[in-house]
Formats: C-alpha cells, sequence, structure tokens
C-alpha cells in the first residue's frame, strides 16, 4: 500500500499486537499481571519520542497495546520496546496491527450518511 502523502491517515494506527513479550525482569509487571492491563510508554523505532499506551496482557504472553493517539508507520516485524518512568521493562515482535485511522474515519462516515435503502428498512415508508 502506497499511501497519497506522509501523514495520510492510512499510516496511522493506534492498536497492535505482539508475540510474547520478552520482560527484562523475566516476569511481567506485578501490575499488569493483577490487574491484566496497565499503562506505560512504548516505542517502535530507535529514538523516537515515547508514546503513552495501555498494555492488556493475553494468556499466552503476548499483549495488546492501545495507544493514546494513533502513531504513524508502525510495520508488523518491527519490535514494541516498553517503559515506565526511565526503565525499561521489555519488548515484543508486532505482529499484527488494529485498523488505521482512515478505515476507521471510512467507517464512520458510512455511518454518518447511511445508503436510501438501509434507512427504508429501518423506517418502512408509509
Amino acid at each position: 500500500f502506497k499511501a497519497p502523502s506522509r501523514d495520510h491517515p492510512a499510516l496511522y494506527r493506534d492498536l497492535l499486537r505482539t508475540n510474547r513479550v520478552h520482560w527484562i525482569a523475566e516476569e511481567p509487571p506485578a501490575e499488569l499481571v493483577r490487574e491484566k492491563m496497565m499503562e506505560c510508554h512504548f516505542r517502535f523505532r530507535h529514538q523516537m519520542a515515547l508514546v503513552p499506551c495501555v498494555l492488556t496482557l493475553n494468556q499466552d504472553g503476548s499483549v495488546w497495546v492501545t495507544l493514546v493517539k494513533p502513531a504513524r508507520a508502525i510495520t508488523p516485524g518491527q519490535f514494541a520496546v516498553f517503559y515506565k518512568g526511565d526503565e525499561c521493562l521489555g519488548s515484543g515482535k508486532i505482529l499484527r496491527m488494529g485498523p488505521s485511522v482512515y478505515t476507521l474515519q471510512q467507517g464512520k462516515n458510512q455511518e454518518e450518511n447511511p445508503k436510501k435503502e438501509e434507512i427504508d428498512k429501518i423506517e418502512p415508508a408509509t
């Protein structure tokens, strides 16, 4: 896929899943184990700014990463590296991603402008 511009919404995503995370402390953080969710920061490119996110722990040790705001050009195969403050918690390879901002916007546009035949189904003409 080639986007029309560097900042096209198709390049931005706010959800991704990693493989099993390699935790520096060997175990997932206690808060993540206890709550199944944890706020932290992540980056997927060296020297990029840290992005606030929420991790959701899966039973297989992988995590869903929900970003506070969409990030550009996340790609499967890159590593998501997680931080709490200055401490590096661990990393996991990005396996898959949620829908792009562009896809989500398309869905919203369709919901706001239902087709005439869909309206007829909901409200039969009298």
